[in-house]
């Protein structure tokens, strides 16, 4: 656990001190990276965690209603933050003060990074929970997974990294690094909470299940818009399909080994 919240804070200040050092960076390049991201994450999504929820859930008809108010849900998420966690690098809408639009920015992309968060907390409960009631040991490994942390990380990366770069040309430099701090601790207090929840006993692990749901919803929709908005023209970009080949060559090859 205490791992995963230094990766997981480490990686968002790494990749926001990026575009904060480095502000000549070249579009093209970041662009390939986010279809990495996206890609990857689609394939942990569609691989691992769907899978999972529907295998583990005893209303899988309830669940696909779940995963759908997800996409829903990271739909609004995303009109706040203006799809900063989908990589849009612009300045906020000049139709209002831009101090407003910092904040809309932040709600909007703390809220998503805390619920993805909480994929990472209560390793291993899940597995507990079927040994409880089914009376025999499961042997795969739930929501904590390596495949799942490394899908995570990779998404957060570039979510950091465009952040940054909106709120350098919005507001002054000294409180950039304040609010990337506030963003970084967002995924490892959700992965805190949703732990606490569960060894607490005030939620148990069907409940965890649906917001598990919520957010595989909101990797769908944002895995998804990258692909659409890495092509805006519907042109063939071979260079953009080799990347995403490679990434979903990648997460089949982690998933089937860890």
């Amino acid at each position: 656990m205490l791992l995963n919240f230094i990766l997981l804070f480490s990686t968002a200040l790494l990749a926001g001190g990026l575009a904060y050092f480095i502000p000549s960076w070249e579009e093209r390049y970041f662009k390939l990276v986010l279809v990495f991201a996206g890609s990857y994450l689609f394939a942990i999504t569609v691989l691992h965690i769907l899978p999972e929820l529907f295998t583990e859930s005893a209303n899988p008809a309830g669940m696909g209603l779940y995963i759908l108010l997800g996409f829903f849900i990271q739909q609004i998420l995303a009109l706040l933050s203006t799809g900063v966690e989908h990589g849009h690098i612009h300045h906020p809408s000049h139709h209002h003060a831009s101090e407003i639009g910092v904040w809309t920015i932040m709600i909007g992309l703390f809220m998503h990074a805390f619920l993805e968060g909480t994929l990472l907390g209560n390793e291993g409960v899940l597995a507990a929970h079927v040994h409880d009631h089914a009376g025999h040991e499961h042997h795969h490994h739930h929501h904590g997974s390596n495949n799942l942390l490394f899908g995570i990380l990779l998404h957060k990366g570039p979510e950091a990294f465009a952040l940054v770069a909106v709120l350098m040309s919005v507001m002054k430099k000294r409180w950039i690094f304040l609010l990337l701090t506030v963003f970084a601790l967002a995924s490892p207090l959700g992965m805190l909470l949703s732990n606490y929840l569960y060894e607490s006993k005030l939620l148990g692990g069907e409940t965890l299940n649906i917001f598990y749901g919520l957010v595989a919803g909101g990797f769908l929709h944002i895995s998804t818009t990258i692909f659409f908005e890495s092509s805006p023209d519907h042109r063939f970009y071979l260079n953009k399909v080799l990347v995403s080949m490679l990434a979903f060559g990648l997460a089949i090859s982690l998933e089937m080994l860890l």
